[in-house]
């Protein structure tokens, strides 16, 4: 089966990170957005996905490749000009064929895996199939309305007055009439194709297009403290797993609890790691403390500060910080450190959208 992941968005909400990688392979709990979205996609049975992006120079296809190495056949469809979703949806066309197939939006992460929807959509007679997650603003998100069956009434984008709090969520199952309903819309007031408008043409078509309610949380990781929060509920999930006593790799006045994930070559120093905590390779800890819900990529050094809930990228250096580093988020090669002369200043090199407390 075929699936399509849409990645061809700017991420303006995500500068600055954004600004050097696409928001697809943003890293939470150090595995990109995509990944997880190839996760429950390969679970389902998808084997062949085509990735919508702006630029066949873009990052995800230099990244990801044709797929063989995640086990999966990866094609690239361009979308040169940001048209709206349904716009690129209509670009999978030839890809797709006459068969169903899933649309994945590139920035979701999910704690349902979502297997009965896709088994059931298979075998029933609706057109399409829309994952639906509860939200306690509905006037934020493009909103469903059922029917008694759970079929779908009516689809409205951000309504003044929401008669559910059902919010679209990103992912949908489709068959070739989809295409037709598109090519039957027009842009809407931000120039615009948008998929609720082609949803709502099956609809009015007389198309039976059913609902799944998603269970668990579910993150619309389009801004820095979603990333954050995704990483933090990604990390909670973790198994448990003893306390690390490897001495190569704890070494000195160290204490480190269970639910910690050491990456190779890592080690830990005169250090507090408290789970949990997933670190990568060559990443070293001294002197510091690193807390719950924290990410360290690949090549990370931490020396002599604190931190917790946040995400540091790879190659990313940490150094005596005063006070603990708090639910941030810091993108490859950021270099974080105190000034160890007189005057004791604050100096920065900001990107536009940074944000800075201290």
């Amino acid at each position: 089966m075929k699936a399509v992941i849409l990645a061809a968005g700017k991420a303006t909400r995500l500068r600055p990170v954004t600004l050097t990688m696409p928001k697809a392979l943003v890293p939470v709990a150090n595995k990109t957005l995509i990944g997880y979205a190839f996760d429950v996609l390969k679970a389902a049975g998808f084997d062949e996905i085509g990735i919508v992006v702006n630029d066949l120079d873009s990052p995800l296809p230099q990244t990801l490749g044709d797929g063989a190495a995640l086990g999966i056949r990866l094609q690239y469809i361009v979308q040169a000009e940001q048209k709206g979703l349904a716009h690129a949806v209509g670009l999978c066309r030839d890809f797709v064929g006459n068969e169903p197939f899933c649309v994945f939006l590139g920035d979701n992460i999910f704690q349902d895996k979502m297997s009965s929807m896709f088994a059931n959509f298979l075998t029933s007679d609706a057109e399409s199939a829309i994952a639906l997650g509860e939200v306690s603003d509905p006037t934020r998100f493009g909103i469903a309305e059922l029917n008694d069956d759970g079929s779908i009434a009516r689809v409205v984008e951000k309504p003044k007055e929401p008669k559910s709090n059902l919010a679209i969520s990103g992912v949908y199952l489709f068959r070739p009439s989809i295409f037709d309903a598109i090519d039957r819309i027009k842009p809407s007031w931000r120039n615009e194709l948008e998929i609720t408008d082609a949803i709502q043409r099956l609809v009015d078509d007389g198309k039976r297009v059913d609902s799944y309610i998603l269970k668990g949380w579910w993150i619309d990781a389009g801004k820095p403290d979603a990333i954050v929060l995704a990483n933090q509920l990604v990390l909670e999930e973790l198994p448990y797993t003893p306390a690390n006593e490897d001495k190569t790799q704890i070494i000195g006045n160290s204490t480190v609890t269970h639910r910690v994930i050491l990456g190779k070559n890592s080690q830990v120093i005169d250090s507090v790691v408290r789970g949990p905590v997933i670190i990568g390779d060559n990443t070293v800890i001294r002197n510091s403390y690193v807390g719950p819900y924290t990410a360290l990529g690949d090549n990370v050094t931490i020396e002599g500060s604190e931190i917790e809930a946040s995400i540091v990228m790879k190659n990313c250096t940490i150094s005596n910080i005063k006070g603990r580093i708090d639910s941030s988020l810091l993108a490859d090669n950021a270099q974080l450190s105190a000034a160890n002369h007189m005057p004791e200043t604050h100096r920065f090199v900001l990107a536009e959208n940074s944000y800075v407390q201290l």
